[in-house]
C-alpha cells in the first residue's frame, strides 16, 4: 500500500524541529528559574553561579564535533541520540548536591544541547528552497524563544509544589518523550515516505547549484580560510551575550535588584522570551519584504540584522529607568530585536556554504558565539556585585552594533567557478547586472 502524501510535509518537519527547540531550551533555561532557590537551599554564591554557567558554555562550544557527527551520520540518528542524552542529563541534576556537580553536569548538557543549531540549520538547508530559508529559520528558532519563555512559569511551579529537583526531572521526561517523536517521524527528504513528488521537486528546484556540495567530508581547515565564515561567526560572538543574559542572568537581575519574589519572576521573566518569538518571524520577514523589492539575499539578511542591532539600543536603558516594567519591557524590547538579528545570521550559514558543510558551519560559529557568551557571563560574575548591572546593558548594545558593521564588511556572496565557491563583492543597487 502506497505512504500517503503530506502536503506541505516541510513545514511539519520544520514544526517537529521547533518543538525539539523548544525542548532544548525549555532544560537549558530551568536553572536559571531556579537559581535563586538553589543560592538559598545550597548557599551557592554569584561568581559560583557564573562558573557553573560557564562550564555549560564551555561545552556548547563543542558545536562543531556536534555539527560533524550530524553531517556524517545524518540528522535523523545523530540528533536522536544527542536529544536522549540530554534529558537524561537534565534529569540527573535532581542529585546534585554542590556547585561543582552542578558544574559537572552543566558541561555534559552543554555537549549534548550543541547539536540544536546545527541540526536546524541542516534541516533548513536540506529541505528549503533559498527564498524560504530565512522564513523556515525564523520559525525553527521560535522554539528557543518559547522554551525560555516556558521555563520560569514551569520551573516556579514545580518548585512552589514540590520542590527543584522535581523541576529537572520534569523537564527531562519532556525531552524523552521528543526523542520518541523524533525517531519515529522524521527522515531526510530523499528517504521520507510522505514526501509529495511535486514538493520534492520544488524544493530541489529552489535550491543553489553551487551550494549542493558532494557529500564528501566538511574540511574545518578550509572553513575556517574563508572570510565568509568569520562574516558570521563574529556576529555571533559579539551578539550571542544578549541571548545568555536574558536566559541566565534575567531572573537573578530581578530578584536582587528589582525585589521580585519566585511568582513575580513566574509572571514576567517569560515576557522578553515571547517578544523573541515575534523577532524570530520578523528578522525573515523582513528578508522576504526586502527580497521582492529586488535587494538579493545576502544583502537583506544583513539589512535585517543592522536593523535589529539599532533596536537593540533600547536595551541600553534597562538600569537606568526607575519602573520594573519599564525595565521589563526595555528587556522584551531586547529579546526581540537580537532574536531578529540572530536569526538572520544564523540562517546566513546555509546560504553561503556546502550542504554538507552547513552543520559543521553553524556549529563552528555558535562555538564563537558561545565563546562570547561565556566571556560575558564570567565578567558578569566577577563583577557584578561592584558595578551592578547597569553597564552590563549598555555593551551589549554596544555590541551588536558592532556585529552589524562587521557583518557589512567581511561578507561576500558566493559564486560557482568551477567546483568551487568563491565570494565576491555584490553592490547593493539591485538593478546591478549579475554574472
Amino acid at each position: 500500500m502506497p505512504a500517503v502524501k503530506i502536503r506541505g510535509l516541510r513545514w511539519w518537519i520544520i514544526g517537529l524541529l521547533m518543538l525539539g527547540s523548544i525542548v532544548n531550551y525549555l532544560t537549558r533555561s530551568a536553572l536559571a528559574t531556579a537559581a535563586p532557590t538553589l543560592k538559598t537551599d545550597l548557599g551557592i554564591t554569584e561568581r559560583e553561579y557564573s562558573w557553573i554557567v560557564g562550564t555549560f558554555q564551555g561545552t556548547i562550544m563543542l558545536q562543531p564535533v556536534c555539527g560533524y557527527v550530524l553531517d556524517r551520520v545524518g540528522l535523523k540518528i545523530g540528533l536522536g541520540i544527542f536529544a536522549v542524552a540530554w534529558s537524561f542529563i537534565c534529569m540527573a541534576h535532581g542529585f546534585a548536591r554542590s556547585w561543582q556537580s552542578f558544574a559537572g553536569l552543566r558541561g555534559l548538557l552543554g555537549f549534548a544541547e550543541g547539536c540544536a543549531n546545527p541540526a536546524g540549520m541542516k534541516a533548513t538547508a536540506e529541505w528549503f528552497p533559498a527564498k524560504e530559508r530565512g522564513l523556515a529559520g525564523g520559525v525553527f528558532n521560535i522554539g528557543a524563544s518559547v522554551g525560555s519563555m516556558l521555563a520560569p512559569p514551569l520551573v516556579a511551579w514545580a518548585i512552589l509544589e514540590y520542590n527543584w529537583q522535581t523541576a529537572f526531572v520534569i523537564t527531562g521526561i519532556i525531552g524523552l518523550a521528543w526523542s520518541g517523536l523524533w525517531l519515529a517521524f522524521y527522515n531526510s527528504p530523499e528517504k521520507h515516505a510522505a514526501l509529495s513528488d511535486d514538493e520534492r521537486g520544488y524544493i530541489a528546484a529552489g535550491q543553489e547549484r553551487h551550494l549542493q556540495g558532494d557529500g564528501g567530508r566538511p574540511s574545518i581547515l578550509k572553513i575556517l580560510a574563508r572570510r565568509n565564515f568569520w562574516g558570521i561567526a563574529l556576529p555571533r560572538f559579539l551578539a550571542d551575550p544578549t541571548w545568555g543574559t536574558l536566559t541566565f542572568w534575567v531572573p537573578l537581575y530581578l530578584s536582587t535588584v528589582r525585589h521580585f519574589d519566585l511568582k513575580q519572576i513566574a509572571l514576567f521573566a517569560w515576557m522578553p522570551f515571547l517578544a523573541a518569538d515575534f523577532g524570530c518571524l520578523f528578522g525573515g520577514v523582513i528578508v522576504m519584504a526586502l527580497q521582492r523589492r529586488g535587494v538579493n539575499l545576502i544583502n537583506a539578511r544583513r539589512c535585517a540584522f543592522t536593523l535589529g542591532a539599532c533596536l537593540m539600543t533600547g536595551m541600553a536603558f534597562v538600569g537606568f529607568v526607575n519602573s520594573p516594567y519599564a525595565a521589563i519591557a526595555l528587556l522584551s524590547l531586547g529579546g526581540f530585536a537580537h532574536q531578529t538579528l540572530s536569526v538572520t545570521v544564523i540562517t546566513m550559514s546555509s546560504d553561503l556554504f556546502k550542504r554538507n558543510e552547513v552543520a559543521t558551519v553553524a556549529g563552528m560559529a555558535g562555538t564563537c558565539g558561545n565563546g562570547g557568551l561565556l566571556i560575558f557571563n564570567l565578567v558578569i560574575g566577577s563583577l557584578v556585585t561592584a558595578i551592578g548591572y547597569t553597564p552590563f546593558f549598555v555593551i551589549l548594545a554596544a555590541l551588536d552594533l558592532i556585529g552589524a558593521a562587521v557583518l557589512w564588511a567581511l561578507v561576500r556572496e558566493p559564486r560557482a567557478r568551477g567546483d568551487e565557491l568563491v565570494s565576491v563583492p555584490r553592490p547593493l543597487n539591485p538593478s546591478s547586472p549579475k554574472s
